[in-house]
């Protein structure tokens, strides 16, 4: 089971009511939330491994060089060395230090690599597995990576992690009509302003979701453009034509990495805390004990 860790807190944190907050009143509505939600998703679902994946670089320069505004609105203080800061909510930002403490005193392996996000980690750890994979996601971007025949699904929260969308292969093709790979094709036509990317102007969902149909994938769409044969419509031909350079370089900003190097980590899922006394802590300082109990408790 692959976390896109930071997808998940951001939804314990508007999910969880700011009132929950440590013995200091600091805010600890993501941490108690993202902990609840891992006890929730082992209890429900018994994965034998288990990864919080990390946005090292939540916004990699080499995305920006390709596509500039890539993620340009959410900047909140752009830096010369090193990544962009993100721009988060004031109450967010001193809780993330915390989660990053609480997964290494249960012994829950974290994995980043510098100049990728999470989405890269689990592109590439999705690709490495042996075995089945559940990707525990609020982003759609992730379901490029259904693949039932390798037993790749996306399990994305509805409400909490209690109410998880199963999305494998049957739920795309009825709901955007593409498979997973597909959906990397779907999405840089239909664009996504929360990403910062354009999309093809004209080209929504729905006629993204019917060109695919027709022309099998972009590639066909594209070779479509140049035959004055297809059936393309003026005003479509006009705007994919004119749209060549960002189709160009959009599919590599879009497709998740599946080769990022990563460092050495344990992905088994820990029985009993790496490191008792400091969860205890923790757990003391912040307020945390019903949340210790409940993960702990699943864990066991």
């Amino acid at each position: 089971m692959l976390l896109d860790t930071a997808s998940l807190y951001f939804r314990a944190y508007y999910g969880v009511p700011d009132s929950v907050r440590a013995p200091d009143g600091t805010p600890v509505n993501a941490v108690r939330g993202l902990m609840d939600f891992i006890a929730r998703l082992v209890q429900d679902h018994r994965p034998d491994e288990l990864v919080a994946c990390w946005d090292n670089d939540w916004r990699p320069q080499w995305r920006v060089d390709l596509i500039p505004s890539y993620k340009a609105h959410r900047v909140a203080e752009a830096q010369a060395q090193g990544p962009d800061v993100e721009e988060t909510p004031d109450t967010l930002d001193p809780q993330v230090p915390v989660i990053r403490e609480v997964l290494a005193a249960v012994g829950i392996a974290r994995v980043g690599a510098d100049g990728y996000e999470a989405d890269d980690v689990i592109g590439t750890l999705t690709a490495r597995a042996e075995g089945p994979v559940d990707i525990v996601t609020g982003d759609r971007d992730l379901f490029q990576l259904v693949d039932d025949a390798r037993g790749r699904r996306v399990l994305y929260p509805l409400k909490g992690v209690g109410t998880l969308q199963v999305t494998d292969e049957a739920w795309l093709r009825e709901r955007y009509g593409v498979d997973g790979p597909g959906y990397v094709d779907l999405a840089l036509l239909r664009g996504d302003p929360s990403d910062g990317l354009p999309g093809v102007p004209g080209i929504g969902e729905k006629t993204a979701a019917k060109l695919l149909d027709a022309y099998g994938d972009l590639d066909g769409i594209m070779a479509a453009v140049d035959d004055r044969t297809s059936k393309l419509t003026p005003s479509q031909r006009k705007r994919l034509d004119e749209a060549r350079p960002y189709v160009a370089v959009a599919p590599k900003v879009v497709r998740v990495a599946s080769d990022v190097p990563l460092p050495a980590f344990d992905p088994a899922l820990p029985r009993t805390p790496h490191d008792p006394a400091a969860l205890e802590e923790l757990a003391e300082r912040w307020g945390l004990g019903g949340a210790v109990v409940r993960l702990l408790s699943a864990l066991e």
